[in-house]
């Protein structure tokens, strides 16, 4: 695998409300929530019908040319039971994407950093109680009171107090990283540290930092060596210049009137790899999706898993964020790199990410060890709709159609270069 060489790789995007509400769960030194601890099987006919159900969906999306290219896989019991792709990786040059296509993970990223920690954590490198003080030197809060009392399970569970996606345009507009997170210290907090939720992407990044302190090795070789390698991501890396270098790589995309077209990546957020660095086809993604539902016990442990899936500090502007939300969720929560919903009466583990010209999803209920994974690398909101729509199918709730794709063909946002788009490669896999 290919890394781009830096100092400090620390990246992210995709954050939504900073609300002031105060955590409900324990410290993270505490016992972990048995997340995984009860576990049901899915009627084999159910899951039959979602998959064909889903083939269908996917076949409207082609129709409206919703995307440039796309690639998805059902997951149940540490099985692949479907993988789909549709579209281009290059819209110009008709290149298809295919299930070793790597993409843009944007901040799915995160859940790889705090894997990582937990790993470390475990072999006494860390623990989730470090205060970033005694790791940092250059780490300071406007209230260093509370500064003093921020630990790494603080600035992975998004907790750190900090207004929402602080200095991301500021990233956006091309100034290090390096120098933003040591003006910490000029922004007024929000709430105390550990009391209310802040998605951050720049004060994310530290892990980074904390990682190569407490280690001596950069936060990316870690996370290849004891998570990439062990889990065979072969596609796996961190940086643009890995993305770019790879055998076969979507391009980010843009609708226009004379189609999808495609466009060079930006490198802001690969600066701070954390939070939104990886780079992963959708075979690498199948592997981290089996791990993370307990099936690679050698990678990541259930005791290590029930830590990082824990619900943390609530987050309840996520119950109105979109209709599938609003209609499905009855509980929200940040764990660690992760979200954690009450969907229709289960507990859904569950992120997503954007960054531009690329879109993810990744979801799973640990209960029926079953999950989504979806990478796309067009804007538009059609494929966000399509995995709640699987879950429902899924779990037998009443069917709605989140992404909009059952009615008549309107007037396409954007319509392909001179053929329709490849339709997609599915495979069933018993």
């Amino acid at each position: 695998m290919q890394f781009q060489k830096i100092f400090l790789l620390i990246a992210g995007v995709f954050g939504l409300a900073c609300t002031p509400v105060r955590a409900t769960t324990p410290a993270a030194s505490a016992p972990a929530a048995r997340v995984h601890s009860t576990t049901e099987s899915l009627p084999p006919a159910r899951v039959k019908q979602t998959i064909a159900d889903y083939q269908r969906w996917l076949d409207r999306v082609v129709e409206r040319h919703a995307v440039a290219g796309l690639v998805t896989a059902v997951v149940i019991d540490g099985k692949v039971v479907y993988e789909g792709t549709l579209g281009y990786a290059d819209a110009v040059t008709q290149q298809p994407v295919t299930p070793d296509t790597v993409f843009r993970l944007a901040s799915l990223s995160k859940a790889f950093a705090t894997a990582i920690t937990g790993i470390l954590v475990d072999d006494g490198k860390l623990s989730w109680d470090t205060k970033l003080v005694d790791v940092l030197p250059y780490f300071k809060l406007k209230d260093m009171q509370a500064a003093s009392q921020a630990t790494v399970s603080d600035i992975l569970g998004q907790r750190l107090g900090l207004p929402r996606n602080t200095y991301d345009n500021m990233l956006e507009g091309d100034i290090p990283y390096e120098e933003l997170v040591r003006k910490l210290d000029e922004v007024d907090l929000v709430c105390g540290v550990g009391q209310c939720y802040g998605y951050q992407n720049v004060a994310f990044g530290m892990i980074g930092d904390v990682v190569l302190a407490r280690t001596g090795d950069f936060f990316y070789r870690q996370v290849d060596k004891r998570i990439f390698y062990p889990l065979g991501m072969t596609t796996a890396s961190y940086g643009r210049a890995a993305l770019e270098s790879s055998k076969s790589w979507a391009r980010p995309h843009r609708a226009s009137s004379h189609g999808w077209i495609p466009f060079e990546p930006s490198e802001t957020y690969y600066r701070v790899a954390p939070a939104a660095g990886v780079n992963a086809s959708l075979r690498d993604m199948e592997k981290w999706l089996i791990a993370q539902m307990g099936d690679r016990q050698d990678v990541l442990p259930t005791s290590l898993l029930d830590v990082l899936h824990a619900p943390g500090v609530a987050t309840p502007s996520e119950l109105h964020a979109t209709p599938w939300r609003q209609a499905r969720l009855t509980d929200a929560h940040y764990a660690l790199g992760w979200r954690v919903y009450d969907y229709g009466g289960e507990t859904l583990i569950f992120h997503a990410g954007a960054v531009a010209g690329y879109r993810t999803m990744i979801g799973f209920f640990p209960k029926y060890h079953a999950g989504v994974v979806t990478l796309w690398n067009s804007t538009g909101p059609v494929p966000s709709g399509l995995m709640p729509m699987v879950f429902d199918d899924l779990l037998d709730l009443p069917h709605v159609d989140w992404a909009e794709i059952e009615g008549s063909i309107k007037t396409p946002a954007a319509t392909p270069q001179r053929k329709k788009p490849r339709k997609h490669r599915a495979k069933h896999h018993n």
